[in-house]
């Protein structure tokens, strides 16, 4: 009987040896990794005010073609929303009110939506009644070349092109007026 128990002991322990090391390797594994993808991973250029703006084409819920160099000459108020963000649902309507106070103006709205679905996008658009337009970053290129993080982010572009202003976090009515008036050209 001694001798069983002294069996069992003697198993938990290889059972435990062999977990821990598996245990280990897989931590091992997970920092080479990660020590591997920080090294090689390209360098992500971060824009500052006064960079030029990343051009980029994006095509909108009805099919329409969104150029940002098209819009020269113009400003353009780049909004990057999710439809789960309630920040960016309660900044769109003061965006739509803005949009068509300043659109005669020269001040162009893009709300640019991260990778979700044409119907999660049109559901959204249509609740809201938006009428500026609304295009998908389905690949995530543009989030990515603006290296945007939280949402909502608005990037002010002036009429020449360059970044005005980075916007980061949900946006008052007032503020939005105020950000439109900046980029109204001359």
């Amino acid at each position: 009987m001694g001798e069983q128990v002294k069996q069992k002991k003697k198993n938990k322990k290889q059972k435990r040896a062999v977990m821990r090391t598996v245990i280990l390797a897989v931590l091992v594994a997970a920092i080479g990794y990660t020590i591997y993808n920080s090294a090689t991973a390209k360098d992500v250029t971060l824009l500052e005010v006064g960079d030029k703006a990343p051009d980029f084409a994006l095509v909108d819920l009805e099919g329409n073609d969104h150029k940002l160099s098209d819009y020269e000459g113009q400003g353009v108020f780049l909004n990057f929303w999710g439809t789960w963000c309630k920040p960016c649902a309660k900044e769109m309507p003061a965006m739509d009110r803005q949009y068509e106070a300043f659109s005669n103006d020269g001040v162009q709205v893009l709300a640019v939506n991260i990778a979700q679905s044409d119907f999660e996008v049109q559901s959204f658009a249509d609740q809201y009644g938006l009428s500026f337009p609304v295009v998908i970053d389905k690949t995530k290129s543009v989030m990515t070349a603006y290296n945007i993080r939280p949402l909502p982010t608005t990037v002010l572009v002036n009429p020449e092109g360059n970044i005005e202003r980075i916007i980061t976090g949900e946006m008052t009515e007032q503020d939005i007026a105020g950000f439109m008036e900046e980029i109204k050209p001359e």
